[in-house]
């Protein structure tokens, strides 16, 4: 099987971080995690459009369903880890024959076996789970693992358990993060949990470590506050941005039709230089579900 000129180079980078390891150096890991994402990139300072693979409600391989969301103006996808009836090498494959990247993977267990738990064996096999899906992600050729670090439930799981051993089980990846490439970022959710911006500001500079992130949801917050705010506030810890809407009357909605303010989210964007991935997340459909999903969301966006 061929190699992509960008799976060259990404192994190649990959090998040199991996000669270094544990030892890696924040300034050596971040200019790895920047050279990964350029790769992913046509361009420079752009906005790229994906879709995620549960929207893809449609008939066919895996193959087609990569062609489609080419046809329709996506620029990549983003995958999950663990797969469900699909294998990486089909994955490989269509992502090869329609040179549609794959730019990260969505931690699928997070949520039932969360690095929260109360339960001690339950967490360890979270990082279990989240070391498996840094290996899925390098392996479909991504650079990331969205993943939803706990929720807060009770007495048993408060606040400052999620923060504490959610902390505790990142760093014990790490090591691996480093060697794959493949960085944490960290969505926020409705799971109670740093529900202002300054909280998850400080949350990610606690883990302190240049192979974690934000992974920014532009339309969970906005039930919390301005979106344009928290992006300003997260600046440049925003590695990739989830693209939604929601409005205090009709809940989560098409792209567009909440409350978000889309030009003031958009000029928080520029002002903290971001570029990078954009993934919608919402109910998806067939193909014309799909293309309405992609003009709304560059429309919002102003991806030209």
């Amino acid at each position: 099987m061929a190699i992509l000129a960008s799976d060259r180079r990404q192994f190649l980078l990959y090998s040199a971080a991996s000669v270094v390891g544990t030892s890696l150096l924040p300034s050596i890991a971040t200019q790895s995690a920047a050279a990964d994402q350029s790769d992913l990139l046509p361009h420079p300072r752009k906005l790229y459009t994906a879709v995620k693979w549960g929207m893809i409600e449609t008939d066919g391989s895996v193959a087609e369903k990569f062609q489609l969301c080419k046809d329709l103006g996506y620029t990549g996808m983003e995958l999950v880890s663990p797969l469900d009836g699909i294998s990486i090498a089909e994955i490989t494959a269509a992502r090869q024959s329609t040179a549609l990247p794959v730019h990260g993977v969505v931690d699928m267990k997070h949520w039932s076996i969360r690095l929260s738990d109360p339960d001690e064996k339950v967490r360890a096999q979270g990082v279990e789970h989240l070391r498996q899906a840094l290996v899925d992600c390098r392996a479909m050729g991504g650079f990331s693992v969205l993943l939803v670090p706990g929720k807060v439930s009770g007495a048993e799981e408060t606040h400052e358990d999620v923060w504490t051993r959610s902390i505790q089980g990142i760093r014990q990846v790490l090591p691996l993060a480093s060697r794959l490439g493949v960085r944490v970022l960290i969505e926020n959710v409705w799971n109670g949990f740093c529900e202002t911006p300054e909280e998850m500001r400080d949350y990610l500079d606690e883990i302190n470590s240049p192979w974690v992130g934000a992974y920014f949801d532009i339309g969970n917050v906005r039930k919390f506050g301005p979106s344009e705010k928290w992006i300003s506030v997260l600046g440049q810890r925003i590695v990739k941005l989830d693209v939604k809407d929601w409005s205090e009357k009709d809940g989560f909605c098409k792209i567009g039709d909440g409350d978000v303010d889309w030009p003031q989210v958009r000029e928080a964007l520029q002002e903290i230089g971001f570029s990078g991935w954009c993934t919608a997340e919402v109910n998806g459909g067939g193909a014309e579900e799909l293309e309405d999903i992609h003009r709304r969301m560059t429309e919002v966006l102003e991806i030209g």
